[in-house]
């Protein structure tokens, strides 16, 4: 094993990825298998959400994590999981208001 990086505040928000348009932050409730994952989002509204492709072997996703959701316009309550921060990047959203004070 090899050391562990160690990210700085520039480094975090240089590949941070913000909510954009039709786009907001969640938290994972339970991981439901396969890729669907329950999301609590900042909305109040849970959602069924599915891991995209893209992310599916390459980022290891946990309850209590926070991710970016895409809720899909065509079905109510469903939605992609498009990004996951880490823990510095999700400080860095409470900061910015992004995420709720009981979250963290």
């Amino acid at each position: 094993m090899g050391k562990k990086k160690v990210f700085s505040e520039e480094d975090l928000a240089k590949d941070l990825m913000l909510p954009g348009p039709g786009q907001m932050v969640g938290r994972v409730e339970n991981f439901l298998g396969y890729d669907r994952i329950m999301v609590y989002c900042t909305d109040q509204k849970k959602r069924l959400c599915r891991i995209r492709g893209k992310l599916k072997r390459r980022v290891w996703i946990r309850a209590g994590d926070f991710v970016l959701v895409e809720p899909w316009s065509f079905e109510e309550g469903r939605g992609n999981i498009l990004w996951r921060y880490y823990r510095g990047q999700a400080k860095f959203l409470r900061k910015r208001d992004l995420i709720p004070d009981e979250w963290i």
